[in-house]
């Protein structure tokens, strides 16, 4: 019973994990970081993402123009790249990490401990990947927050707002921290003791002889 619960467990946390790092892929590159609604114009919206601004039209036609410079962009966007890319990375690997360490896969049977260190590590490469997308995403909804009710900014000033992918992103990086937790806590279930070799057969005793005595070789002729 408690084998086929790590099972379990590391099914679970292997399909977190890939929900998560696929989540988080999305999350970097769609322009849905920020969104803002002109009044002057209520048929357009503007999105902005790391890589991009879109502007949306009533009729549906979407115009995209890329940031101009990286140097030229907020800090914690610049940051939000960089923590972002390695996130997407870093869910990779663990996810590749973890996968050989999963009982189910015939690699490294004959090596234990091997695959119990596979899994432990593939589990906190993506409780890392995990963090390194909350924090960026956290500090951008953070500073839209701040924009939002700063005081000094006239009221007739357009204010950005959360998007899609600050919430997609949140949701990334709790599956991904969630399923690492799972694997690298199911790694203890993988068996790192070798196999127990068959016992061995005890010769059997001399029948008619009580408490299993044998004969010495020398003295059988003694015996009547």
């Amino acid at each position: 019973m408690a084998g086929s619960w790590w099972a379990k467990a590391q099914g679970g946390g292997m399909l977190l994990a890939l929900l998560g790092w696929i989540s988080s892929c999305v999350t970097t590159f769609v322009p849905l970081w920020k969104n803002l609604n002109l009044e002057l114009n209520e048929l357009e919206v503007w999105n902005m993402g790391l890589w991009q601004v879109c502007i949306t039209q009533e009729e549906g036609v979407v115009e995209c123009q890329a940031h101009g410079s990286f140097l030229a962009l907020p800090p914690e966007l610049r940051i939000s790249r960089l923590l972002m890319c390695l996130s997407n990375g870093l869910g990779l690997l663990g996810s590749l990490l973890a996968a050989l360490g999963l009982e189910g896969w015939r690699t490294c049977e004959d090596k234990p401990g091997r695959k119990r260190r596979l899994l432990l590590g593939g589990g906190v490469t993506l409780g890392v990947a995990g963090i390194t997308t909350m924090v960026p995403v956290s500090w951008v909804a953070y500073n839209t927050v701040l924009d939002f009710w700063d005081e000094t900014v006239p009221d007739i000033v357009p204010r950005w707002e959360f998007g899609e992918a600050t919430f997609l992103g949140w949701f990334a990086g709790a599956f991904l921290a969630a399923g690492g937790l799972l694997l690298a806590c199911s790694a203890r279930s993988t068996r790192t003791s070798a196999p127990l070799g068959p016992a061995c057969r005890r010769a059997p005793s001399a029948p008619g002889l009580p408490g299993g005595h044998h004969l010495h070789p020398k003295n059988a002729d003694l015996v009547i």
